[in-house]
């Protein structure tokens, strides 16, 4: 049986999750701690992530047939949070669709625990996970879908427990070039997003 998963699906969810882009993120949250200390937040951070987005992914469909939110709806509201989200990334701004907020970082720095801020699975990864999902995909599709969403957190684990060297080597003006790069093409993909969800309610 063939995975039928478009390459734009995997493309999406890099951007989203923005592995290189978290780096930084992750070290500014975690600058006071031991490397042992980091590298066991990293893990859970990721565990936690995977947990949340697993579950969005396997109850994305049913999840908006309960509340009565048709597809295009959805990948009208969608596509604009991704629009935003794009935003946010071209011009390098740290809002809350995309990182910790003030108050967020606060409790991290002083409770000493990241693993439970939104770094990884936050509104953008969750919002791509139920638009994969909806409708609901045949079941080869799904399990491509599956392994393109491991395999990009896996992406992400390597991008926090190298996040010291990442940074080292890219440095924050080298992180926020790619970051403005992957932005430019999420905002073109939630346009389509947008334009798709439009043309389906007119159809």
């Amino acid at each position: 049986p063939r995975m039928d998963v478009p390459f734009s699906t995997f493309v999406v969810l890099l951007v989203v999750i923005d592995p290189i882009g978290n780096a930084p993120i992750f070290m500014a949250l975690t600058h006071n701690m031991e490397a042992a200390y980091r590298r066991k937040m990293a893990i859970r951070s990721i565990t936690l992530a995977t947990a949340i987005l697993l579950i969005f992914l396997l109850i994305g469909d049913p999840l908006l047939a309960t509340l009565g939110i048709g597809i295009s709806a959805f990948r009208i509201s969608g596509g604009i949070l991704l629009f935003l989200l794009a935003i946010d990334m071209v011009f390098a701004h740290q809002s809350g669709l995309r990182s910790t907020t003030a108050q967020e970082q606060y409790e991290a720095e002083h409770k000493r625990d990241v693993s439970v801020f939104p770094l990884i699975a936050g509104p953008g990864a969750l919002t791509t996970v139920l638009l994969m999902t909806s409708p609901r995909p045949a079941f080869w599709t799904f399990v491509g879908m599956l392994v393109t969403l491991l395999l990009v957190l896996g992406l992400a684990l390597m991008s926090l427990l190298l996040a010291e060297r990442i940074m080292h080597w890219l440095g924050q003006t080298g992180a926020n070039v790619i970051t403005r790069l992957l932005g430019l093409i999420l905002a073109a993909l939630a346009v389509q997003y947008i334009l798709d969800g439009i043309g389906n309610a007119f159809v």
